[in-house]
């Protein structure tokens, strides 16, 4: 089987390597990918680790990863095999994976919250093998989610992008529908939070960037209005074009700077939720924080759960179809789409498209 890989840590160059083929056992599931979006996430991983601020940098040595690592964890395609268990998938079917597995069997991942299992965390294409190839072996078939009729390039990036913008909303809500709600950053994940809101009656949301590219597009998932940023830019400057404080932030940049900006932004009682990670940090008062009650917290991807109704939300046409740029899935094509989203040439989601067939072919 054909996949790409980062065969040693420091090595930015992705390589092509054949790997044996796999046979699901018990509940397990093979999936032929058709379908891997590219994330952020990637970008990190492939240039080796993540600003932790004072704390240095967090390389992905230190994280536990393996290598050769085959990246993509945003992935969609068929039902190849299914374990002698495996009673409620058919061969043939289009699924979505969830990606972000743990041990599989403490309380939070039999919950459904795998992503914040502490035991062992090990998500596809960061512990285990992920989406960059022709093949991926899913541990168990509940985490295969039926794609019905939606759009595999689409469901593909609802894995990430989508279950992290619906996670990070559900962890601020119930909120009135005119209470005021801002989002830092109009990228793809903080465009589809807009969206997610909207689906669910929010009516209150203020988008802020560094460029207005994606504003017209926040304005039609149902932002009301928005804001551009730059380094000079002052909470106090924000506050009076936004109409006052918020019941709730969500920073999908999450640098020392937007996370600092957050927290001023921040009505009494108020909830800021950090889910970029770009790197950094920024110093909280103490006294402000116990004296107007406000809460932090961090918000990495989401549950099983969250996908569930993600997908759900999409296939129900809540959620509209975000801009998707969809490439055959090549080593050049996939070190182009790595190379725009670091520099920020990156508009909208990138997903790499298995060619019909290649699997068969290359056999």
């Amino acid at each position: 089987m054909k996949a790409y890989a980062l065969k040693s840590p420091g090595n930015r160059k992705l390589e092509q390597i054949q790997i044996g083929d796999v046979t699901p056992t018990s509940d397990q599931v093979l999936v032929d990918i058709t379908h891997s979006g590219v994330c952020h996430s990637d970008v990190h991983l492939r240039e080796g680790g993540y600003d932790m601020g004072s704390k240095g940098v967090l390389s992905v040595e230190d994280r536990g990863v393996p290598f050769p690592l085959i990246l993509g964890h945003e992935i969609a395609g068929t039902v190849a095999k299914v374990g002698p268990d495996v009673t409620t998938l058919e061969v043939g079917d289009r699924v979505v994976v969830y990606p972000w597995l743990g041990c599989g069997q403490c309380k939070l991942c039999t919950a459904g919250d795998e992503n914040q299992c502490r035991v062992m965390s090990q998500p596809l294409g960061i512990a285990q093998p992920g989406g960059y190839a022709e093949q991926v072996l899913v541990s168990a078939s509940k985490y295969c989610i039926p794609l019905g009729t939606l759009d595999s390039a689409w469901g593909a990036t609802l894995s990430c992008s989508g279950l992290t913008a619906y996670a990070a909303v559900r962890k601020v809500l119930p909120l009135d529908a005119e209470e005021h709600v801002t989002i830092i950053g109009a990228g793809g994940v903080g465009l589809t939070a807009v969206a997610v809101l909207t689906a669910l009656g929010h009516e209150n949301i203020t988008v802020l960037d560094r460029t207005a590219a994606n504003f017209e597009a926040a304005i039609e998932l149902g932002a009301r209005s928005t804001f551009l940023t730059n380094d000079t830019s002052t909470p106090q400057e924000v506050l009076a074009r936004t109409g006052g404080p918020s019941a709730a932030v969500l920073d999908f940049v999450n640098s020392g700077v937007t996370a600092a900006l957050a927290f001023t932004l921040l009505d009494k009682a108020g909830t800021m939720v950090q889910v970029g990670l770009f790197g950094g940090e920024f110093l909280v008062s103490t006294a402000t924080l116990i004296f107007q009650q406000k809460q932090i917290i961090g918000s990495y991807t989401g549950g099983l759960s969250d996908l569930e109704a993600c997908v759900e939300m999409a296939r129900h046409g809540e959620l509209p179809r975000p801009p998707i740029s969809v490439r055959p899935m090549s080593l050049r094509n996939l070190e182009s789409a790595l190379d725009a989203l670091s520099q920020g040439r990156s508009h909208g989601r990138m997903v790499l498209e298995q060619p019909t067939g290649r699997r068969h072919q290359d056999r």
